[in-house]
């Protein structure tokens, strides 16, 4: 299985934020066992270092983290295609265009966000983090 992790399934785990942390953290067991294949794309780098910063206060336990967080999830690539195509998307806000296009073609087999609402028009597959526990019986 290849999953798009949207950054709020990642931040609720890097931040512990509760209750969104416990479904997230079973995501994050499978990317490691590498039972599933798991991807961050690279629009959301610079989100997840901003906001976890803002936690820790230090760039050093930020970087830290990212590197442990990159040797469990993949990055992709966003590429200007993706970014010209998100602005005719039929997905309302431009930066979850944005991913929903970058998974279409890396063609995964869902997008993982907890704002799947937000992608109510997407191309792609897109389950929570509960929804898809739930269908891998976790």
């Amino acid at each position: 299985m290849k999953i798009l992790v949207d950054t709020c399934v990642i931040i609720d785990v890097l931040t512990d934020r509760e209750p969104f942390n416990i479904a997230s953290q079973k995501i994050f067991l499978l990317a490691a066992k590498m039972s599933i294949n798991a991807y961050i794309s690279s629009k959301s780098v610079a989100d997840i270092y901003y906001l976890v910063h803002k936690e820790t206060h230090s760039d050093e336990k930020t970087r830290e983290i990212l590197k442990n967080l990159f040797s469990i999830f993949d990055i992709v690539d966003t590429t200007p295609e993706d970014c010209r195509k998100a602005l005719i998307s039929t997905v309302k806000d431009y930066e979850d265009a944005i991913m929903d296009e970058t998974a279409c073609r890396m063609m995964v087999d869902f997008i993982i966000t907890r704002n799947a609402e937000d992608f109510k028009n997407a191309k792609s597959f897109v389950m929570t983090p509960e929804q898809i526990n739930r269908e891998l019986n976790l």
